[in-house]
């Protein structure tokens, strides 16, 4: 059975994008652990704020880390994995790093997503996904030698040019030398990319380690147009077991937000 889950950023420069609470991580924690979600999600400035977080007295409420996310790296500091410039992409790849290695303290994942960056003028699409591909084997590399996993995810054309559709983050996960990539699926993306959202759902499954629940408004879950039932059918009926994580707007607040999210998960994903 899928778990739950929902965001915290703790990133000023992100101010107004999709996270369910901000700043207050033990607030946050502690209003989680009231609705009954399963986990947080942190969208962390670096890896030294994660070292840095009060992540033990966030475990015996009792609540897990469903990952934590890179996107700051594009945000705040404005890196990406495949940019033409061999010193950007290490600095970009070392901000990553960083964030794995603190992240295996609590054997957290870490995903990939804004940090993809975009192909140019300059540097084309096929060049621009080989030194993507080259970052990824990098970072995934390190994540398996610490024990976790690289969630990849795709974004929709308004935010990137370079990898938009859960087939063609597929294939790129396929043409990969590490086996620890996996795919996180982001449905409000999926919504505006997949003619069939369920359908991608059940051809991708065997690579989908994260699910970001999102409706098709970057509200909560069901409260939009994305039809939930057929997308339920196919999470469930395919065994997945990992996070459903609510990466969705504050809306109306951030505790009705993820109050709104529960009311969802349990009518299509839990089975109690």
């Amino acid at each position: 059975m899928p778990k739950s889950a929902i965001t915290i950023s703790l990133v000023p420069e992100a101010r107004g994008g999709p996270f369910v609470f901000w700043d207050d991580f033990e607030r946050a924690c502690s209003e989680a652990s009231r609705i009954g979600l399963d986990a947080v999600e942190v969208f962390a400035p670096d890896g030294e704020t994660i070292r840095q977080l009060p992540i033990k007295t966030v475990l015996e409420y009792p609540l897990q880390i469903a990952a934590f996310g890179t996107g700051a790296g594009m945000v705040k500091y404005g890196l990406s994995l495949s940019h033409s410039d061999t010193s950007h992409r290490q600095r970009a790849q070392q901000f990553v790093r960083s964030m794995i290695h603190a992240a295996a303290t609590w054997n957290a994942p870490v995903i990939v997503g804004s940090m993809q960056g975009r192909w140019t003028a300059e540097c084309d699409c096929a060049r621009a996904l080989a030194f993507l591909r080259d970052s990824l084997n990098q970072l995934g590399q390190a994540a398996y030698d610490l024990g976790i996993s690289l969630f990849f995810e795709p974004l929709n054309r308004y935010e990137t040019n370079m990898v938009n559709t859960i087939d063609d983050a597929v294939a790129l996960i396929q043409s990969l030398d590490v086996r620890n990539v996996k795919l996180l699926v982001d449905l409000f993306h999926a919504n505006i990319e997949e003619p069939n959202i369920a359908g991608s759902l059940i051809e991708a499954l065997p690579y989908i380690g994260h699910i970001h629940l999102a409706d098709s408004n970057r509200r909560a879950a069901g409260y939009g147009h994305i039809d939930y039932q057929p997308i339920a059918d196919a999470i469930c009926a395919g065994g997945y077991q990992g996070y459903l994580s609510a990466e969705v707007l504050p809306l109306p607040d951030s505790v009705s937000a993820a109050e709104m999210t529960m009311q969802t998960f349990r009518k299509f994903f839990s089975t109690t």
